[in-house]
């Protein structure tokens, strides 16, 4: 291999609430805006693996839209549908032509999956992946689109970190419905 390949960046990109929040405490996730205007298919085209943990694929991983669901939405889950996919889970030891599992070693995974040529990929979640990630270093980005809604309760973006994290804000955008683009990298990159 090269050594002149550019590793490939693992960002971390979801909705959470003004109060910290990714999931309602029912798993909710009503209060989510999805505005033309925030670009997300161009995130899509930017990435060609998406990260799930096996509870958030079983939720999102072979999502079909409904029938009346609008033209835009079903061909951002057409393109969603499109990446290659990998589900960390700690029971589920299958893979199919639909998603790798992978068991065990991630570190040493997730970095050879990094060195492989493509395009960005997205950490998609669920909550203790990401701790995962974070805690095994493995998080290049942090895009987070703060949504105008406090929720009080729910399951928060972050728990169970073990250090600081001293990030620097690279990007802001901000959108009609109010939500607001969060964009951090590491300090030292």
């Amino acid at each position: 291999m090269s050594s002149n390949i550019i590793p490939r960046r693992i960002i971390l990109d979801l909705a959470v609430t003004l109060d910290g929040f990714i999931e309602g405490p029912n798993g909710e996730i009503d209060w989510c805006v999805m505005d033309s205007d925030m670009g997300f298919t161009h995130f899509l085209n930017q990435i060609d693996t998406i990260l799930y943990g096996r509870k958030s694929y079983d939720l999102w991983g072979e999502y079909t839209p409904e029938t009346g669901d609008s033209d835009v939405e079903k061909e951002m889950w057409e393109l969603v549908h499109s990446k290659e996919k990998y589900v960390f889970s700690r029971t589920q030891k299958r893979s199919d032509h639909k998603a790798i599992y992978i068991n065990d070693n991630i570190l040493e995974e997730v970095n050879k999956l990094k060195q492989k040529p493509g395009r960005d990929i997205w950490l998609y979640g669920g909550a203790s992946l990401i701790t995962n990630f974070i805690n095994l270093g493995l998080v290049d980005e942090f895009r987070l689109s703060v949504h105008p809604v406090v929720l009080g309760d729910g399951k928060p973006l972050f728990i169970d970190i073990k250090q600081r994290l001293n990030l620097k804000l690279v990007n802001t955008k901000t959108f009609s419905s109010g939500v607001i683009q969060l964009c951090y990298r590491f300090n030292d990159n």
